[in-house]
């Protein structure tokens, strides 16, 4: 029986928060919102604990989970041989979207990080997650909230689906403020790489890290071999239905008539695109002008493209600057990295 905690995102309720953390205590299980997405955590230093995640999310157990903290001192008992300027960093840019691969402390058990030396490590800034870390009393090591492959989950009613009678408690603090996972990096190594991008962008961190090396996994390319972090190895984010992304924005028109021949297709578009294609079932994800717009209903749109009984989700490309670069790094990923760029592309994807 799953227990849901309706809690006020921005003024928690001690309360109630409270219960949650008894339950983490006690080695249970809480979904709880953070600033990216809803995460479904357990004890960071209880290695059956962590078990009950991978259960529950049918998630596969070489993918290693991130360990969220509430204060710096924290970040002293889960990770080791902190780079002072990672160190300076982390208490600019911390509570936020940013995630640090560090090496581990003999306290992380091997259940978290996937039997790896090496732990995910950030702290969230969202006024649930940070109080219900607080009163654990320990880090709490959350992957998203969703059965594995699925898209993950930016509001209550999308954990309730997927994880009602499989965790403990579900707390229902409204819509996430970002919409997709925060951005990973590896300072294990110099230079630094990046793993997966979020809120936190490639511009930012070229701040900080101006030899930053970007892979082709966390463009959403390719698969990587090994997974340091959450996002990297396996199919994720993912509607049921079939989807393409079509990169090239001349040739959607193109792609729309052609694929609409033979299969019921619904669209996910601009706001300013949606305008044009009336006559299909069509999910807008948001304004040209305001990718963060975009990024906040992406997730909710692979999960409405199962609602609309379409055949093939056809989904238009963003620019990859800023948060753009997670927003395609997500859709590739979402598409099985069916990705058109030309009309001939289509059909290595479709059957027509």
């Amino acid at each position: 029986m799953t227990l849901i905690l309706k809690i006020d995102p921005l003024n928690p309720e001690i309360d109630k928060i409270r219960l949650a953390a008894e339950v983490i205590k006690k080695g249970g299980t809480v979904a709880f919102p953070t600033e990216t997405v809803y995460g479904l955590g357990a004890n960071a230093f209880d290695g059956n604990a962590c078990l009950k995640i991978f259960q529950a999310k049918n998630r596969p157990v070489d993918n290693p989970l991130i360990v969220h903290i509430s204060d710096i001192e924290q970040l002293y008992e889960v990770a080791s041989e902190i780079p002072d300027k990672v160190l300076e960093l982390a208490q600019t840019v911390w509570p936020g979207p940013l995630t640090f691969i560090l090496k581990k402390t003999e306290k992380v058990p091997k259940e978290v990080t996937a039997n790896l030396d090496t732990v995910a490590v950030r702290m969230p800034a969202h006024p649930i997650a940070l109080q219900l870390i607080r009163e654990s009393g320990v880090p709490i090591a959350a992957p998203s909230a969703n059965l594995a492959t699925k898209p993950s989950p930016t509001k209550a009613e999308d954990v309730i689906a997927d994880m009602n009678g499989r965790v403990d408690v579900i707390i229902d603090g409204g819509h996430t403020f970002f919409g997709v996972e925060s951005t990973i990096i590896n300072v294990t190594v110099n230079p630094p790489v990046l793993l997966r991008p979020g809120p936190f962008t490639v511009e930012e961190l070229r701040k900080f890290f101006p030899d930053l090396i970007i892979p082709e996994f966390a463009e959403g390319k390719r698969e990587a071999e090994i997974a340091l972090a959450p996002g990297m190895k396996y199919k994720h984010y993912a509607p049921s239905t079939k989807l393409i992304v079509v990169e090239n924005r001349e040739i959607l028109d193109q792609v729309i008539k052609l694929v609409s021949q033979k299969y019921k297709v619904g669209l996910l578009l601009s706001k300013e695109l949606a305008e044009k294609y009336k006559g299909y079932p069509t999910l807008v994800l948001g304004s040209d002008e305001n990718l963060y717009e975009v990024a906040r209903n992406l997730f909710d749109s692979f999960r409405e493209l199962d609602k609309l009984n379409v055949d093939i989700g056809i989904m238009v490309g963003f620019p990859e600057k800023g948060i753009g670069f997670a927003i395609m790094n997500r859709a590739r990923k979402a598409s099985a990295f069916s990705i058109v760029k030309k009309i001939e592309d289509v059909y290595k994807y479709v059957s027509l």
